[in-house]
């Protein structure tokens, strides 16, 4: 193990002595290592409530959140300010509740079975969850990649691999870091353009253009000219399943059960399809169905010809310009707020840490650039249909897991995967939204156990909630209400499991009888 002083931009927060840690011997290496890449590992504490940025964040976030008056930031003002739906009380294990605590009714008006089951790793109680380490991998000169890493000791259990939505990063799965690391070996990384996989150098050399202003100068990638490294570099779906291709290869070094939520949900099943050898299972949370306005020049070459930029450094003049107009509205702190505020269902979880990380990636000189790489790269070779299909066909496991209040990603995206993939466990979180990993970690960490517990066992482990595996829960859908213990009070969410036999119109059955039943009880 050797220390090296690891330096980077000054916006980037990632000045810092950070241990390299030499390659150990792997057991049951099913892919062979191509080559050695130089792997940068420091381990980071986190701190509930910390947010994470260096002095001059903290103060802008200081002025955001307490400027001039009493009153917090008017666009946060929905969060830590509503009342949730918590009950208080304690409970200990994985506990089904009997006849008489059925309180809960589910959409059809049938009462709902409680199911408790443990929640995160209580650190105030002396529970200590996995410890994170922060690594950067180079694929590629000057392609740094960063990832976080937990469960390194857990050389029998299987690997698991998550990937971000667009926006965010490997921050944004800190609770499956910090819980399945205590029994899975976990990587998380930042796509390339994202997070902290920004480039640590101008992809570009800089611009002449006459009367540029300094803080024009200091944005990247609106040089005259393409430095060598970044030719052809383009922030694309294509770009990511091949960052992902070769994580998995030369640093996991063994098939994965892959995660992803909206962009990162798209990308794991676009990666799973081309590379079905390295995919132990694929879960999505709430993916986002499509990616890219512009055709594929693999695909449609004469198409993608008619445009004539598609996602390549330099920017356009004409691109530039637009690119500075969107990137001011959408990197104002209000407007990123806003977003939050929309895909948390639950306006009482603390969104801080999120949202300090997001306002610290748009500070990065090459954020702007890489923003307009991402809107005008071109589709994947593959749509998310077509993936899907390829998936099925290679017998790849597939879980479903959707946050019903999604104002993006509704729940008929994910019933429309089941219908494509009708053997795939479908769950439907409620209260939940966009990202139900971040808003009910303890519900999605349990599900995920569960269902790779169900894969690794051939079968002989029930899936979550269906532990008794009766055929006939299996094929139609049942509802679980699932409580958890969350700084020293009791939370409920509720959870509906559509199986193989869901339609549409058998949901609409099952709803008039339970109601028209009711009305026959009732009535003299």
């Amino acid at each position: 193990m050797e220390v090296i002083s690891y330096n980077s931009p000054r916006c980037c927060n990632l000045n810092r002595r950070l241990v390299v840690k030499k390659s150990s011997s792997r057991q049951q290496v099913k892919i062979p290592l191509c080559r050695k890449h130089r792997i940068l590992c420091t381990r980071v504490q986190f701190r509930s409530g910390s947010l994470g940025l260096p002095n001059k964040h903290h103060l802008f976030l200081k002025n955001v959140y307490h400027g001039k008056g009493s009153r917090p930031f008017k666009a946060l003002e929905g969060f830590n300010n509503v009342d949730s739906k918590v009950l208080s009380g304690n409970y200990n294990g994985y506990v089904i509740g009997s006849e008489d605590e059925m309180g809960r009714m589910s959409e059809t008006g049938e009462s709902v079975t409680k199911v408790l089951i443990p929640g995160l790793p209580d650190e105030s109680n002396g529970e200590c969850g996995a410890r994170i380490s922060s690594c950067f991998w180079q694929w590629k000169p000057k392609f740094n990649v960063h990832y976080e890493k937990s469960g390194a000791e857990n050389v029998n259990s299987p690997p698991l691999l998550f990937l971000p939505g667009f926006g965010v990063g490997s921050f944004h799965y800190e609770n499956q870091l910090k819980d399945l690391g205590r029994e899975y070996r976990v990587w998380a990384i930042d796509f390339l353009g994202q997070g902290m996989s920004l480039p640590f150098e101008d992809p570009t050399s800089p611009s002449r253009e006459e009367g540029i202003t300094e803080g024009k100068d200091f944005l990247w990638g609106f040089g005259d000219k393409t430095e060598p490294w970044a030719n052809g570099l383009v922030y694309s779906m294509d770009l990511w399943r091949d960052q992902v291709r070769h994580f998995v290869e030369e640093v996991i070094g063994e098939p994965v059960y892959i995660v992803g939520n909206s962009l990162g949900g798209f990308v794991a099943l676009y990666f799973a399809a081309c590379n079905p050898q390295l995919v132990k299972g694929v879960t999505l949370l709430n993916a986002t169905p499509f990616w890219g306005f512009f055709p594929n020049p693999m695909k449609s070459p004469r198409l993608a010809r008619i445009f004539s930029w598609s996602g390549t450094f330099p920017l356009p003049a004409n691109v530039r310009k637009l690119t500075e107009f969107v990137w001011q509205k959408i990197s104002d702190p209000e407007s990123m707020a806003d977003v939050l505020r929309q895909v948390y269902a639950d306006h009482s979880i603390n969104v801080d840490k999120v949202f300090s990380h997001i306002l610290e990636t748009t500070q990065h000189p090459a954020a702007a650039a890489s923003f307009a790489s991402i809107m005008f790269a071109p589709q994947g070779e593959l749509s998310f249909r077509e993936a899907l299909s390829r998936c099925h066909m290679n017998n790849v496991p597939i879980c479903l897991m959707y946050g019903k209040e999604d104002p993006w990603v509704k729940p008929v995206w994910g019933r429309q995967v089941k219908k494509q993939v009708p053997e795939a466990p479908y769950y439907e979180i409620s209260p939940a939204g966009h990202c139900p990993h971040d808003e009910v970690p303890e519900v999605v960490n349990y599900l995920l156990r569960g269902w790779i517990k169900n894969l690794e066992s051939e079968g002989a482990v029930g899936l979550p909630l269906l532990d008794d595996m009766e055929m006939e829960s299996i094929q139609n859908n049942i509802t679980r209400d699932l409580e958890f213990v969350r700084e020293g009070s009791k939370k409920s969410v509720m959870v509906r499991f559509l199986g193989s036999k869901f339609s549409l119109w058998n949901l609409i059955k099952s709803s008039l009888k339970s109601r028209f039943g009711k009305l026959e009880t009732k009535s003299p």
